[in-house]
């Protein structure tokens, strides 16, 4: 959990210094106070483009002078961790941890963080890729080094596009080697994946009926080891010049969900069961992640008790109890009466 966060030109924050306790924080204030600007900040403690996918640049304070920082303390570790740009670099990531440089793949160690915002409820009607970005999440959650062989992965088959589009016929030991590197990473990439496919699908087939959804999981599309990879990425050089992508691999996988109380595909369901077995979802998976981790994740959820009846907000509160610190953003105060006087409630302004 974080004790402590403070931003600094971070979006409409020039300055702003949050004490949160355990459990549950809850942001309110009117539209535009910067309620989702604090979930986007502690999104960015864990590897990746944080909760928005934003560049770098878009989250300096405009009229600021330029560049931001994160900084955060973790709750009973005394671990400071921090991140940022600089004005003079300001699409260049920076992370320290206890003030010494690191890598973003390395925040991993410390904490977890996982989210979910109304920009994602139509996730199961979105392309495939955002499906596969989704479950990366999930998957670098349980498997840290994830993001690690997704980035070597993509990094290859970039560099391996560019040199089949060259004219005149391609340097082959170069080609080999990147098709290498593409069946090494591709078969952890893979194997990651449908191991947290897996766990996941199990832990939501055992609960019980309730106010959430569950989901059926399945991860489609390309599979097997990096031989087999190798050899299909070797067969289809021509096909793939002419196409000017690779048309086989990991990256052309799809997360296939399925409601399984009405057992049809989660695309086919309405607006309303869709949102809920993408909270279940991501319910299930901070619970796998504790127990497997063996620390509870920061789960940030953006706008979720408005969309909900008052059943399942009630719900949703009594199951997220005693499970780590939730953070959660309201404009009424009135959406968080049923959780107790324990929690942090932090009225924004407007910056």
């Amino acid at each position: 959990m974080l004790s402590r966060l403070a931003l600094t030109d971070f979006r409409n924050h020039a300055a702003l210094l949050l004490t949160p306790g355990p459990g549950f924080v809850l942001l309110t204030g009117e539209n535009g106070a910067g309620k989702t600007n604090v979930l986007e900040a502690v999104s960015l403690l864990a590897p990746g483009r944080g909760l928005r996918r934003a560049p770098l640049a878009d989250m300096a304070r405009q009229g600021g002078p330029g560049g931001f920082g994160v900084a955060a303390m973790l709750g009973g570790e005394d671990v400071e961790l921090a991140t940022g740009a600089l004005a003079t670099a300001p699409d260049r990531r920076l992370t320290r941890i206890q003030g010494a440089a690191a890598t973003a793949n390395a925040l991993t160690e410390w904490i977890t963080v996982l989210w979910l915002t109304p920009a994602m409820d139509r996730l199961f009607v979105e392309p495939a890729g955002e499906r596969r970005r989704f479950l990366d999440r999930l998957t670098l959650a349980l498997t840290p080094a994830h993001g690690q062989h997704a980035a070597r992965y993509e990094a290859a088959m970039r560099a391996r596009n560019r040199l089949l589009a060259e004219e005149g016929r391609p340097d082959p030991a170069w080609l080999a080697a990147l098709e290498a590197q593409m069946a090494e990473h591709g078969e952890k990439i893979e194997v990651a994946r449908r191991n947290t496919v897996n766990l996941l699908a199990d832990a939501l087939a055992e609960q019980p009926e309730g106010p959430f959804a569950r989901a059926g999981l399945l991860l489609e599309g390309w599979q097997g080891g990096a031989d087999r990879l190798l050899d299909d990425l070797r067969a289809g050089r021509a096909r793939d010049a002419a196409a000017g992508r690779a048309l086989v691999g990991p990256h052309r996988s799809d997360l296939v969900v399925t409601h399984l109380g009405k057992r049809q595909l989660a695309a086919l369901s309405s607006t309303g069961e869709q949102k809920a077995l993408l909270l279940g979802i991501v319910l299930a998976h901070a619970e796998l992640v504790a127990a497997r981790v063996g620390r509870p994740p920061v789960l940030l959820l953006d706008e979720v008790a408005a969309h909900l009846d008052p059943r399942r907000r009630a719900a949703l509160f009594e199951r997220l109890a005693g499970r780590g610190q939730v953070w959660m953003t309201g404009t009424e105060p009135a959406l968080f009466e049923a959780i107790g006087a324990e929690a942090t409630r932090i009225a924004l302004g407007g910056g």
